[in-house]
């Protein structure tokens, strides 16, 4: 992939914050978080699987055994890093997309989480 495939700019597919709750609630969704371990640990949604952005590698995302049958959607803080982390995800073939608004969209919604 190009040195642009990693650039926080640009269009990919979203989700909002209701429909990922939605889609939660019935188990139609894969949750993937892409911000720090800090980031992570402090606050993420039940279920989320993580893998930091700086560690995107076909390698490491088989470790984490997402179906890729089932959508994905990537999560971080504000909708910048997930946008490389969801064109990555679509060249190994996921139907991936990011939450819109990130993380801070999920807590102004009142989605739950957990963390310390």
């Amino acid at each position: 992939m190009s040195i642009v495939s990693w650039w926080p700019f640009g269009r990919v597919p979203e989700i909002s914050a209701n429909e990922l709750a939605e889609a939660l609630d019935h188990g139609d969704v894969q949750v993937l978080d892409v911000r720090t371990g800090v980031e992570f640990r402090r606050s993420h949604i039940p279920g989320a699987r993580h893998l930091p952005i700086t560690r995107f590698s076909p390698a490491n995302l088989m470790q984490l055994g997402l179906d890729p049958r089932r959508p994905v959607v990537a999560i971080c803080l504000t909708a910048h890093r997930s946008i490389p982390a969801v064109r990555k995800l679509a060249v190994l073939g996921f139907d991936a997309r990011q939450l819109r608004g990130g993380m801070r969209a999920w807590w102004r919604h009142g989605g739950r989480c957990e963390g310390i």
